[in-house]
C-alpha cells in the first residue's frame, strides 16, 4: 500500500525541487519552448497523455525523446506510417512448439505500446484501423487479445504528435480518441533569438546530454501528490460552468451558437481540474486558481471541440471560442 501520510515540509520542498530539476535537464536539450515543456509535465503530473502538434522540424520528436531521457522509465517510439497495422502497437500471437512434448501453441507477443512512456510519432499518418489500437491503451491502461486483458506498466504515457491536418498524407484523429488526450498542446515557431540558439546548439560536435531526473516511483509518488492538491468550491463551479457552456443550445453564448457543433463532455472538466492541480504544484502552489484554469482552458478543450461550417467560413478555430467562454462566464461571487 502507498505511503498515504502527509508530507512534511521538507519532504515537499524535495519533490518540487525534483520537478525543477526535471524541467531542467529538458532545457539541455530544448532551446525555449517554455509552455510546451510545462504542458508536457502538467501531463505526466495529473497522469494523461499529451497530442503535440506542429509542423515538421520544430522539435517535437526530441521534446518527447529528452523526456523519456530524463525519466528512468522503459522508453519506446513508434514511427506511425501509412501501412502500419494494428499487430504492430499492441502486439500478435505466434505459434511455438515445447520442445519436449513437441505439442504447439499460441503465445502472446507484446507489441510496443508495453512500455511507460510511448512516443507515438506522427499518429495522424497513419489509418483509423491503427490509430484504434491506442484507445484501450489510453483510457483503460489494459489490451485485449484473444479473450485475454494484459495489463500495461505503471506508469503509463502517450505522448503522440501530429502535423497539422492540412498537410499531405494525414488521417484526422476520430473524436473519441482525441478526447482521450487530456491535452492538446500546440507547438509554434521559436522566435529569432531562440532559433539563432537552436542553430549554434543543433550544428556543432557535441549533443547534448539530458542526464536522469528520477524514476517510476518519484514520479508515481508526484501523480498521488498532485490529486492532493486544493480545488475550491467555487472554482470548481467555474469549470463546470466553462465545460456545460461549451454545449450548443438555446441559452448559449454567440460565440458556442454561432461557430460550435459539438461541445465538450464530462471528461473536459475531469481534465481541467486535474491540469490546474498539477499546474498548481509545478508553480510550487498546494492549492489550484483561476490562473491555473486560464493557462490550461485551451489546451484542455481545443480537441474537443467540434467547429460548425459557420466558425470555418468565419476563420474561426477553438481557441477563439475558449477565449470567448473565459471573457464570458464570470467567475461565481
Amino acid at each position: 500500500m502507498p505511503d498515504t501520510a502527509p508530507l512534511s515540509e521538507a519532504a515537499l520542498r524535495a519533490q518540487l525541487d525534483r520537478l525543477a530539476a526535471l524541467r531542467e535537464a529538458i532545457g539541455r536539450a530544448i532551446v525555449g519552448q517554455r509552455d510546451v515543456v510545462e504542458q508536457l509535465l502538467i501531463g505526466l503530473l495529473a497522469g494523461g497523455h499529451c497530442l503535440l502538434e506542429g509542423v515538421p522540424g520544430l522539435g517535437k520528436t526530441l521534446l518527447v525523446r529528452s523526456l523519456g531521457q530524463a525519466l528512468a522509465l522503459d522508453f519506446r517510439r513508434i514511427q506511425f506510417t501509412p501501412d502500419l497495422m494494428p499487430s504492430d502497437v499492441v502486439g500478435t500471437e505466434i505459434l511455438e512448439e515445447d520442445h519436449g512434448t513437441g505439442k504447439r501453441y499460441f503465445k502472446f507477443q507484446k507489441g510496443p505500446v508495453f512500455t511507460n512512456l510511448l512516443l507515438a510519432d506522427e499518429l495522424n499518418r497513419t489509418p483509423p484501423k491503427t490509430q484504434s489500437a491506442l484507445l484501450e491503451a489510453m483510457q483503460e491502461r489494459t489490451i485485449s487479445y484473444a479473450g485475454t486483458t494484459h495489463a500495461l506498466p505503471k506508469p503509463f504515457f502517450v505522448l503522440a504528435t501530429q502535423n497539422p491536418l492540412e498537410q499531405a498524407g494525414t488521417y484526422p484523429l476520430p473524436e473519441a480518441q482525441l478526447d482521450r488526450f487530456l491535452l492538446h498542446v500546440r507547438v509554434d515557431y521559436p522566435d529569432e533569438a531562440e532559433e539563432r540558439a537552436i542553430l549554434a546548439q543543433t550544428t556543432g560536435q557535441a549533443d547534448a546530454v539530458v542526464p536522469v531526473v528520477m524514476g517510476g516511483e518519484e514520479l508515481l509518488a508526484l501523480q498521488r501528490l498532485t490529486r492532493e492538491v486544493h480545488v475550491g468550491d467555487d472554482l470548481l463551479t467555474w469549470i463546470t460552468r466553462l465545460v456545460r457552456a461549451t454545449r450548443p443550445q438555446a441559452q448559449a453564448i454567440a460565440a458556442v451558437r454561432d461557430w460550435v457543433r459539438w461541445g465538450a463532455g464530462p471528461r473536459a472538466g475531469q481534465s481541467l481540474v486535474l491540469a490546474a492541480k498539477a499546474r498548481a504544484l509545478i508553480h510550487g502552489r498546494l492549492a489550484a486558481t483561476r490562473e491555473d484554469v486560464t493557462a490550461l482552458a485551451a489546451p484542455v478543450l481545443r480537441h474537443r471541440l467540434l467547429l460548425s461550417f459557420a466558425a470555418e467560413a468565419d476563420q474561426r478555430s477553438t481557441d477563439d471560442v475558449v477565449a470567448a467562454l473565459l471573457a464570458s462566464i464570470p467567475f461565481p461571487a
